[in-house]
């Protein structure tokens, strides 16, 4: 299997149309990648870039758009909404196919030290790279923001990864890691009763929901905090809302980790959930891209469940699954459009 990595880097940058794009020249230039999708928000002054590729070309591809954006972003004059460390803020390694989380780890490792040491840059790893406990999550890793950058690094607890324990002005601080891909899935229902959705999301999620008494008050433990009941599907997130165009409800998903919980086991789930509440599920839909793998796994159970043989082609299990999930409910689903690896082609 072709091994392909996704990255997603993150600029703060959304407001300078020639930035922006001079930033993402830097990825379409290097061969053996192509880029995804360029999205801007003004309001929050970022830009969050999606791109795929072999291994080394997409290091490559992050390093260059890094350098660039050290070039071209001054941190001393920016502001914006969303929370922030650096010119490049956050720069995550995500395995598509062929690829281990593992090497994903190494590739952060990689981008880092070419920052650090090249460009003179703090560099700090999280999730899955990261050599910290205490600095796994991205939040804490990010906390202070850059202005709080040149005392955080004065706190040898804070001492970068890679690149000098020194305050860079311009260009702040980077964030690499290595995570698991991330699949918007919504599954529609029919109805349009949004608490009948949300209760479904409160019963999936892995959070679950808060528990409360006959009188519809939070029960709080001994420490005074909140009890919960944990939902049935680990790496979930979930809630109810309204599609106003449609006129249904919906249960919105993020799969943090389709290993652990896949489509096709997300689906399944909110039926039996719809069930109890008899409301029935219509169809879903995958907002933005997939791997190939999640479809596959589905069309695989699905014609299993079905006493059916499951030797066919990639394109047609992705078939078998857009109907099974009733994937073009909403819209058409355009599987070259969807799937990562159909999307790439021929690198």
């Amino acid at each position: 299997m072709e091994k392909i990595v996704e990255c997603v880097p993150n600029f703060s940058e959304g407001r300078d149309r020639q930035i922006i794009d001079a930033v993402a020249a830097e990825i379409t230039a290097v061969d053996k990648v192509k880029l995804l999708g360029v999205d801007p928000d003004r309001d929050y002054n970022r830009t969050v870039v999606t791109f795929v590729g072999e291994p080394q070309a997409v290091v490559q591809a992050a390093f260059a758009a890094t350098q660039r954006a050290a070039q071209l972003i001054d941190m001393t004059k920016q502001k914006g909404e969303h929370p922030r460390l650096g010119a490049t803020d956050v720069v995550p390694f995500v395995p598509v196919s062929g690829v281990t989380m593992e090497e994903c780890v190494q590739l952060a490792h990689q981008y880092g030290q070419q920052v650090g040491e090249k460009l003179g840059i703090p560099v700090y790893l999280y999730e899955e790279a990261a050599t910290r406990p205490e600095r796994r999550n991205l939040a804490k890793v990010r906390k202070g923001e850059y202005e709080g950058l040149a005392e955080k690094l004065r706190d040898p607890q804070w001492k970068p990864d890679y690149g000098p324990q020194i305050f860079n002005a311009k260009s702040g601080g980077t964030i690499a890691g290595a995570r698991v891909f991330l699949i918007a899935y919504n599954v529609n229902l029919a109805t349009n009763d949004v608490a009948i959705a949300q209760t479904i999301a409160q019963n999936i999620r892995e959070s679950g929901r808060v528990l409360k008494d006959d009188k519809g008050q939070t029960i709080h433990d001994q420490m005074g905090k909140a009890k919960r009941v944990p939902g049935t599907l680990k790496a979930v997130k979930a809630m109810g809302v309204l599609l106003e165009e449609h006129d249904i409800a919906q249960v919105s998903i993020n799969l943090v980790n389709y290993k652990v919980t896949p489509p096709h086991v997300a689906f399944e789930e909110v039926k039996k959930e719809g069930a109890k509440l008899s409301v029935e599920v219509t169809g879903s839909e995958i907002v933005g891209l997939t791997p190939l793998e999640a479809l596959l796994m589905a069309a695989r159970y699905h014609l299993s469940s079905q006493g059916k043989r499951a030797d066919l082609t990639e394109r047609e299990l992705v078939a078998v699954t857009a109907d099974y999930l009733g994937l073009s409910q909403l819209g058409t689903f355009e599987p070259d459009q969807k799937v990562i690896e159909f999307q790439i082609g021929a690198l």
